[in-house]
């Protein structure tokens, strides 16, 4: 079979079909030749013709069945894939097809995946009305923190922090993307003394408070870390979902551990950056929530992160909309945040999202308690329908965020 025998115009994708849509680029061959030769890399075709082809492979072959100017969509029969195992798809879909000579530029754009292959894997647990059932929060966004500086502190200095955001009105403190069991902060002393630092800020505030642990590491070490959380009282983990990988996030979804899995997207941005090149943060969501995580990292569109508003909704759409029955994930905003953005968060997000913010807290003039009121503040706000000026008049720690942040 050549490459053209796998464009196929007339061909009607099936309901179990997995149907991925690209953007391509050919070099030195034209778009049609460029959109047979992905569907035949990614499937049951090479380069050239084969003497060992069978009959058989035909109800396997995947068939790019429409080509707009630079836009592909190719259909691939549910039987290519084992079911369950997220690396196996991904390298047939997203594997040697971006190596290819013949291709300029590629990027995977959105992919639709059928039933079959979505109930193979668990999916969230909690999802957003576990989390807000957890928190108790109804009727806004929830509020979160970064400890910050990210590396360096102490644990007794990091539960300090944390008990002082908490005390400010955070629902949740989490660890930075790179805080594991570093010497000067081991991961055992850490969950111990911050867990005692949540208790404590529940008790004094009448409020229910959450700490996200990261646990990546080495999947059995993660395990390991995994039951020691649960063993002393967490109802939280965090996980490089990128980073440590799918089938690590799975091996510890598949454990069914009474802890809701936050999703931090370290590395993304290598491959969802470039608009014309890679995988979009979109398909990377879908994916994560087949998996099972609850909550996750998808920009912010103001703040320091790249994403656009456009970007940031249809991240919002791949966690939030319907997709076999699968819970709904809670949409993370974050990357620069203070409170000057937050109306503008609650018009793009809605309710339904965590507004998590590192400098934004911990780098007010008077402390992380301060900056964790002026954030509070501003949350509430937006939902009364007020402007941050006017409510700043009444409320001094968000009066001087405004000050700090024009």
């Amino acid at each position: 079979m050549k490459y053209l025998d796998f464009v196929d115009f007339s061909y009607c994708p099936k309901g179990d079909d997995l149907i991925c849509s690209f953007y391509v680029e050919p070099k030195g061959i034209d778009i049609q030749t460029a959109a047979g030769g992905i569907a035949a890399e990614s499937s049951i075709g090479t380069w050239t013709e084969l003497t060992t082809e069978k009959p058989y492979l035909k109800k396997l072959q995947a068939r790019a069945f429409e080509i707009d100017d630079n836009n592909i969509r190719i259909a691939y029969p549910v039987g290519l894939f084992e079911l369950g195992n997220m690396p196996n798809i991904l390298s047939s879909i997203a594997g040697n097809v971006f190596g290819l000579d013949a291709l300029k530029k590629l990027r995977l754009n959105n992919v639709k995946f059928p039933s079959k292959i979505i109930r193979s894997f668990k999916g969230p647990k909690y999802g957003i009305r576990g989390v807000r059932d957890l928190l108790k929060v109804n009727n806004r966004p929830l509020m979160g923190t970064i400890i910050k500086p990210k590396l360096g502190l102490r644990v007794k200095d990091h539960a300090e922090v944390a008990y002082e955001a908490w005390m400010g009105g955070c629902d949740i403190v989490k660890d930075d993307e790179n805080l594991s069991s570093q010497q000067f902060n081991l991961f055992e002393d850490r969950v111990i003394k911050t867990l005692e630092s949540r208790d404590k800020a529940e008790k004094e505030s009448g409020e229910k408070k959450v700490y996200m642990v990261n646990i990546t590491s080495e999947t059995n070490e993660m395990i390991e870390r995994a039951q020691f959380v649960e063993n002393h009282g967490g109802k939280y983990i965090m996980v490089d979902v990128l980073t440590c990988g799918f089938a690590a996030l799975q091996t510890i979804r598949n454990r069914n551990f009474n802890l809701v899995i936050h999703g931090h997207r370290a590395g993304h941005a290598a491959f969802t950056k470039d608009p014309f090149h890679g995988i979009s943060m979109q398909v990377v969501a879908k994916i994560l929530r087949i998996i099972g995580v609850d909550q996750l990292h998808i920009g912010a569109a103001v703040g320091k992160m790249s994403e656009t508003r456009k970007e940031v909704l249809q991240n919002c759409e791949a966690l939030r909309s319907e997709m076999n029955g699968l819970k709904p994930v809670l949409p993370v905003a974050s990357g620069g945040l203070h409170p000057r953005v937050v109306p503008a968060l609650i018009d793009i997000f809605g309710k339904d999202f965590i507004i998590q913010a590192g400098g934004g807290i911990h780098g007010h003039r008077n402390g992380t308690t301060a900056g964790a009121r002026a954030m509070r503040q501003a949350v509430d706000a937006k939902i009364q329908g007020l402007s941050l000026e006017n409510y700043a008049e009444a409320h001094g720690e968000l009066k001087t965020a405004l000050e700090m942040w024009k």
